[in-house]
């Protein structure tokens, strides 16, 4: 049976596993006090440009959705995000949990459009009664989205300057940003993305990592006791260095943007032969997640033999699958894959 139902069904990359072997063959310091941690951290900020980033390690996408929003949004607040973003769909209501409603806007392809944005924010302070509402204290996009598009600089430049206008930060979750980071089409870099968003995070969950995220804080604004927060909700892990080991090896010689890379060639593979065998693509986008609306007789042909993700019903007879490919994803599966479309 092949897989291509996620990004996050092989456990590790080789190099990934070795590093957590090679540290377990020594004593480190808990709750990411240790060297290795350390070294994760000066890696991450040289390859962001940025010598006085704030970098975090966090165990997982959720966790650090909910970390980051909850200390960045004050209390009397909400995020804003679009319709079809994480915080709104597929996080359980965690946001809402900690205390901050989500505001959402309409999405275009998965993306939030600044002119809108700037518009809701308008309208909510027109309002003589916006003291008795729920403030837009955060914006929340992703980079790529949940519908594998992406942002350009420009774009998210806008969506910066709109939020700060409005004395909000801009949170870009990255928890597939390796792939939207080596997209055929993209025009955003690391350190672009680091100048640009005022706290960012660079997945590792889904982009060749056991478990984890490093988040980023760009602009000396680290919420005060960071680490309590963290902790507070959950989400610190006592074997920090674990979570430091990984990412040293991900940030060392450019795996990480390598690996990242696999996962978008085969996709593209992929959404060429889907077009050429007439399939009808739900959105055009550039990375590893491809969406095709499918009848229910192909969708039960196919699952005879590829896992596929469901997304959402289209209409009565029609289904929007996901095709998401992976870091380890290898010519031999997507070949077979090919074949059985």
């Amino acid at each position: 049976m092949l897989s291509f139902e996620n990004d996050y069904s092989r456990a590790a990359h080789p190099a990934v596993l070795d590093a957590v072997a090679r540290a377990n063959e020594h004593l480190y310091s808990g709750y990411g006090s240790d060297e290795l941690t350390a070294q994760a951290k000066s890696k991450i900020r040289e390859a962001c440009d940025l010598p006085n980033a704030d970098v975090w390690f966090l165990v997982g996408g959720t966790q650090t959705n909910q970390v980051v929003i909850d200390t960045v949004t004050p209390a009397y607040a909400g995020v804003v995000a679009v319709e079809s973003g994480h915080p709104n769909v597929h996080e359980a209501g965690a946001i809402e949990f900690s205390g901050h409603k989500v505001l959402t806007l309409p999405h275009h392809n998965g993306k939030m459009d600044a002119a809108e944005l700037d518009e809701f924010c308008k309208t909510f302070y027109a309002d003589g009664n916006y003291e008795h509402m729920v403030f837009p204290g955060c914006v929340y996009v992703s980079q790529s989205t949940e519908y594998g598009t992406l942002y350009s600089k420009a774009e998210l430049e806008a969506l910066a300057d709109v939020a700060h206008r409005y004395d909000m930060p801009l949170f870009v979750d990255g928890a597939r940003l390796g792939y939207a980071l080596t997209a055929t089409g993209g025009d955003l870099t690391l350190p672009d993305l680091a100048r640009i968003a005022d706290v960012f995070y660079i997945g590792g969950t889904k982009v060749g990592a056991l478990f984890g995220e490093a988040v980023v804080f760009t602009k000396n604004n680290t919420p005060k006791h960071f680490l309590t927060q963290i902790k507070q909700h959950g989400a610190l892990l006592a074997k920090g260095f674990v979570l430091g080991a990984q990412f040293d090896a991900l940030f060392t010689d450019g795996l990480y943007l390598q690996i990242a890379r696999n996962a978008n060639v085969a996709a593209d593979r992929i959404r060429e032969a889907l077009k050429a065998k007439g399939y009808q693509l739900t959105f055009e986008a550039p990375t590893n997640q491809i969406f095709v609306t499918l009848d229910q007789p192909t969708i039960d042909r196919l699952a005879q033999h590829v896992k596929l993700g469901f997304t959402e019903k289209a209409d009565d007879a029609h289904t929007v699958m996901r095709i998401c490919t992976s870091w380890a994803t290898t010519d031999e599966e997507v070949d077979q894959l090919i074949q059985l479309l």
